[in-house]
């Protein structure tokens, strides 16, 4: 799909205020600001998908941690960042 599509949606006011003004704060228009933001928005989504179903991919083969495992990963965590 080379061939650019458009779409119409209705924004409130406050927030096509802030798109205008950081469009042109960047110096590029309105559409283009969309654009980017809703290219950036499906990358973010089509990402968090990915990692999501490679865990339901690794819990179907059985790949598991326990309750127990995990809490104390996340203790580790912890305990790592008061250190510094």
């Amino acid at each position: 799909m080379n061939a650019s599509v458009s779409i119409t949606t209705p924004l409130d006011p406050v927030t096509f205020a802030m798109v205008e003004e950081l469009a042109q704060y960047r110096g590029i228009t309105g559409e283009e600001f969309a654009a980017e933001a809703i290219r950036e928005a499906a990358e973010h989504h089509a990402e968090m998908r990915a990692f999501i179903q490679a865990g339901i991919d690794s819990a179907d083969r059985g790949e598991l941690i326990s309750q127990e495992e995990m809490e104390a990963w996340f203790e580790e965590r912890v305990a790592a960042r008061r250190q510094g």
